[in-house]
């Protein structure tokens, strides 16, 4: 019986067209400065020459959890895809970790570098060091999980701060009625954590630190995406992209 010699041969054959893809593709840009009907973007949001876990390893930062950066990036291509965003912008905040580490990211996918490692506090009332619960409900005090997209810039009471809107119904969508924006505050600072073990928190919105806050609110504004990833049982996984 050869059917398991044949099925290798199959894969091997798989992999050289694939890769002998992506050479011809590099050899056609580099020989035709006008070719630009497949630009890095489109290679790396075009699900036929890439994955999840390619772009992953590209970004060579093991605190960020791939399981975290799959859901944030396969969500990340289906609102591409829906034209709910623009930018080629991703920010990940991780509220499984401890607030004393930087879980937030923000990456850049079409360089695919992480411009930004950050902390951010959660919601007094989701928890203390660790998040663990999340609420869409007013006056609740509690951090939402789930998918955003950014909207515009404002300043109020934090200083430069970010309109976001939740787009999960049930989950996140009552942001803007709950007022979670994106702010600066004192309390999101490695002397804070020194102090008390942790970060401060907030009302429920995710604050940075007083110094990064307005270079990365002005990266990520104007529809790019956000996921907020979070332990809970009641959050609906994105995989049936049901926005």
């Amino acid at each position: 019986d050869n059917r398991g010699g044949n099925l290798k041969y199959d894969r091997m054959l798989k992999k050289v067209f694939i890769s002998g893809g992506f050479l011809l593709l590099s050899i056609v840009a580099y020989c035709n400065p006008t070719f630009d009907t497949l630009t890095n973007s489109d290679v790396l949001y075009n699900k036929t020459y890439s994955d999840s876990k390619f772009v992953y390893n590209l970004l060579g930062d093991d605190q960020l959890g791939y399981n975290v950066f799959e859901k944030a990036y396969d969500g990340f291509i289906y609102l591409k895809e829906n034209s709910k965003i623009e930018k080629n912008i991703l920010t990940i905040i991780d509220y499984e970790l401890s607030s004393s580490k930087k879980r937030l990211w923000v990456i850049d996918l079409d360089s695919t570098k992480i411009l930004f490692n950050e902390l951010v506090a959660h919601g007094k009332n989701s928890g203390e060091e660790f998040a663990r619960k999340f609420s869409n409900i007013r006056n609740s005090n509690m951090s939402s999980i789930g998918f955003f997209t950014t909207a515009d810039t404002y300043f109020g009471k934090h200083g430069l701060s970010l309109h976001i809107d939740g787009i999960e119904e049930g989950i996140n969508d009552n942001a803007r009625e709950r007022a979670i924006v994106i702010h600066s505050a004192n309390y999101v600072s490695t002397e804070f954590i020194k102090k008390y073990g942790r970060l401060g928190r907030s009302f429920g919105c995710p604050a940075l630190p007083l110094n990064s806050s307005p270079l990365i609110i002005n990266t990520i504004k104007d529809k790019s995406c956000i996921f907020i990833n979070g332990n809970s049982n009641d959050y609906r996984a994105l995989q049936s992209y049901n926005l």
